[in-house]
């Protein structure tokens, strides 16, 4: 078991807490604070605790190498994490009761950031600029990553969202510390993500039938996880674009519709443990950008047409494999469920998991689309747990629980 930052004795230390601010923005207006909302609870402890805390994260990508310096210094200004100020000092008011001090960092290195550090007091926050702002950050840079932790006394992996990428601040940084013999912890967040995505790792004996929902555009981005639910599961339901791929390894005629000729045998062998259900029926169309013709078919899709959702007898299908469940988890759309004319398929899912999950079942969405979909259509509340990381999820479960960023943090 993992440190918790409720471990942690931190009064008048300094505390690196690597969060997930990576929010969406139009200019400098965030559009959806869930994420900095999500930290908050972390970042209070340690302020009662009177610690000095300084919060790191990225926000968005930055081409470094693949584009110009003007370039650069463009993406740079669309992703200044300082858009994430008046938030987090709002939500951190409102939780302690009373305003915080909460200063900003444009240095992401140097004397500057050093400085701002050293200013800190007791019960006050420095959030620092952009984590990417750092060329080295993705690369886990040995030199950005000693510099990070020689500002801090302990550290706090609280961003789930980037737990599965071995970067400066999320692996470098408590890396260094825990071989000064410094204290590593994770935060709030992480618990809650590490104990309920466990079940869906190692399921208890009586949470079975455990069933998977897989959706997304290609079946190669998700090889590996299939491949640790076939030995977990007892029915992985698949939906999406990547569908169509194992239609076509069926011998069904899939029109239009997204297709990876070199996945075929792959399909055929998960096919072949009877332990994966593809859809029997499809909703299509004879576009994917301005359809005019949609229509439902069992079967063969014919040329010109696309499968864009599942039909409703595959709804169905899946909802009596739900009902069933004791365990499931879900990651991907059932279809393209932005437009509504394709959005069922993936409405159905959700109501069938909040049904399951009201009957007893344990439901897990992992992040991404299905996270997006679940909220969209009011059903987030009705999930036993909504990861806040979609990559995080499935490589949790790809590699039996473990991610670089929680690895790396100190045990008990």
């Amino acid at each position: 078991m993992k440190k918790l930052v409720s471990d942690l004795s931190v009064t008048g230390k300094k505390v690196l807490v690597r969060v997930d601010f990576n929010v969406p923005h139009k200019g400098e207006n965030v559009t959806d604070d869930n994420r900095i909302k999500a930290a908050i609870p972390t970042i209070a402890d340690l302020l009662k605790k009177n610690a000095k805390v300084i919060l790191m994260s990225h926000l968005g990508k930055i081409k470094w190498g693949k584009v110009d310096d003007a370039e650069i210094e463009n993406e740079k200004k669309k992703n200044d994490l300082k858009i994430a100020l008046p938030a987090l000092k709002s939500h951190l008011a409102t939780a302690l009761g009373h305003e915080v001090n909460v200063s900003f960092s444009e240095a992401t290195r140097g004397e500057s950031l050093k400085a701002a550090v050293d200013a800190l007091k007791d019960g006050e926050v420095l959030l620092v600029q952009n984590t990417r702002y750092e060329k080295g950050e993705t690369k886990n840079n040995a030199e950005l990553s000693a510099e990070w932790a020689s500002l801090c006394d302990a550290y706090v992996m609280d961003a789930f969202g980037s737990a599965h990428r071995a970067h400066s601040s999320t692996v470098g940084v408590p890396t260094i510390l825990a071989s000064e013999g410094k204290e590593t912890a994770v935060g709030y967040l992480v618990e809650k993500e590490i104990n309920n995505l466990g079940r869906c790792v190692n399921c208890p004996e009586d949470g079975h039938p455990y069933v998977a929902i897989l959706g997304g555009s290609k079946v190669s981005d998700k090889i590996q996880v299939i491949d640790s639910l076939l030995k977990k599961c007892d029915k992985i339901l698949i939906g999406g674009g990547m569908a169509y791929t194992f239609l076509a390894a069926k011998g069904q005629k899939i029109g239009n519709s997204l297709f990876e000729a070199d996945q075929v045998e792959y399909a055929k062998n998960c096919l072949a443990t009877g332990k994966v259900l593809v859809p029997v029926d499809n909703v299509i169309a004879d576009s994917f950008d301005d359809p005019k013709d949609i229509k439902t078919v069992d079967g063969d899709i014919p040329e010109g047409y696309l499968g864009l959702d599942v039909g409703p007898k595959t709804v169905e299908l899946f909802h009596k494999e739900i009902l069933a469940a004791k365990t499931i988890f879900w990651n991907g759309p059932m279809g393209v469920f932005e437009n509504e004319k394709f959005a069922n398929g993936t409405k159905a899912v959700c109501a069938a998991c909040a049904e399951a999950t009201k009957a007893g079942a344990f439901s897990a969405i992992g992040g991404g689309d299905s996270a997006s979909a679940a909220k969209q259509f009011g059903y987030a509340a009705d999930f036993s747990h909504v990861s806040t990381g979609g990559g995080a999820s499935l490589e949790l479960i790809q590699f039996d629980g473990h991610l670089p960023g929680i690895d790396d943090i100190q045990d008990k």
